[in-house]
């Protein structure tokens, strides 16, 4: 195994490279979770995972409760399948609970605030309703809790958490919030053994080759849990060695020599990225700091045959989208023509016209 196979099978267990699903809740279902905080971008995580993208499908699948955005996994937005949702808040929403304890504690945000919210929010959603987070604002202001300070946004992320709210309808182009009971029908509970097992088998299929420190940084889980959760699975996968790392794939895979020329045009926060503690098999070092920063900031990249080369910015007019490419390597044209290509599928997926300004040499 050598770091560009590394890279290179990524592309495929995420299904970037020759995707095969037409349904946005199957994509989401096999990617597990997808980091979606910068939501029209992580629409199109989803989408190029598509053979056929296209925005106003996977809007659908929101409206209609096929995948839910809420908080998951690390204490960020995630967008994750109806099926998985209250499995994976029982395996991970405690755990971030009690990491938030502090910055409530300053907030003064105590338990009885937090009831006393809970109130309101599931009062003024009850009936499946879908409202916009300023609508939740205002009822929250109205009791005299105060909202200043983030204080919001740390009520909604308790709310989530607790299983109360997640995503709702669209609505107006705005993203709302809705009782998740509503939503999402509860199914019986699980043990903590199988949500282990069903979390490691989702992230090590769809991820790989990925290793035990990739898994612990991507699940949010304990580094106890999370060797249990690879123990379970063991028996399905194999174990490959680079630099003293070992990588975990499936025992079936077998990664084909593709000679062809390939670029994508990947979002911010995409999961080619984000989801590994160790990110060098795609990544030059020195180019690091130009498509991530170290307060967890990601950028949307350009990767060319599995590296990331560059960076890449949209401006969307009425009935076009414009991209403007950004190579780490001012002196290389030769890429410019599967630059378009990739670029015409996000334009596609936005049903839009596409246009590629020259790619900049600054």
């Amino acid at each position: 195994m050598t770091e560009e196979n590394i890279s290179n099978s990524r592309l495929i267990s995420q299904r970037i490279v020759d995707p095969i699903s037409d349904s946005a809740k199957e994509i989401v279902n096999w990617m597990g979770a997808l980091q979606a905080q910068d939501f029209n971008m992580a629409k199109w995580a989803i989408g190029l995972r598509l053979r056929n993208p296209s925005e106003q499908a996977i809007d659908a699948a929101i409206d209609s409760a096929e995948i839910i955005r809420t908080h998951v996994l690390r204490p960020t937005w995630h967008f994750i399948s109806s099926q998985d949702i209250y499995w994976m808040l029982d395996l991970t929403a405690s755990r971030i609970l009690s990491s938030m304890k502090g910055r409530n504690k300053q907030l003064e945000l105590s338990c009885n605030v937090f009831k006393k919210a809970n109130k309101i929010i599931e009062k003024i959603l009850t009936g499946n309703k879908s409202l916009p987070r300023m609508e939740l604002v205002n009822e929250i202001n109205k009791a005299k809790i105060k909202s200043d300070n983030n204080r919001v946004s740390h009520i909604l992320l308790n709310a989530e958490l607790e299983g109360l709210i997640c995503s709702g309808k669209m609505k107006d182009n705005q993203t709302t919030y809705a009782l998740l009971n509503e939503r999402v029908e509860k199914p019986r509970p699980i043990k903590k053994e199988e949500a282990l097992y069903k979390l490691a088998t989702k992230y090590f299929q769809s991820h790989f080759p990925a290793t035990l420190q990739d898994f612990c940084w991507w699940s949010g889980l304990s580094l106890s849990d999370a060797k249990e959760a690879l123990e379970s699975i063991k028996a399905h996968f194999i174990c490959e060695k680079l630099h003293e790392q070992e990588y975990w794939l499936p025992n079936s895979f077998a990664l084909k020599k593709n000679t062809k020329e390939s670029a994508f045009l990947l979002p911010a926060f995409d999961e080619f990225l984000i989801s590994y503690k160790d990110r060098s098999a795609a990544i030059l070092h020195e180019h690091r700091s130009k498509a991530f920063s170290n307060n967890g900031i990601f950028w949307p990249t350009i990767v060319i045959n599995g590296q990331v080369k560059g960076l890449w910015k949209r401006e969307i007019k009425k009935d076009t989208i414009v991209i403007e490419p950004d190579l780490f390597d001012k002196k290389n044209d030769k890429d410019k023509e599967i630059i378009k290509e990739a670029a015409e599928k996000f334009g596609s997926f936005l049903n839009k016209k596409t246009e590629v300004i020259k790619i900049r040499k600054t």
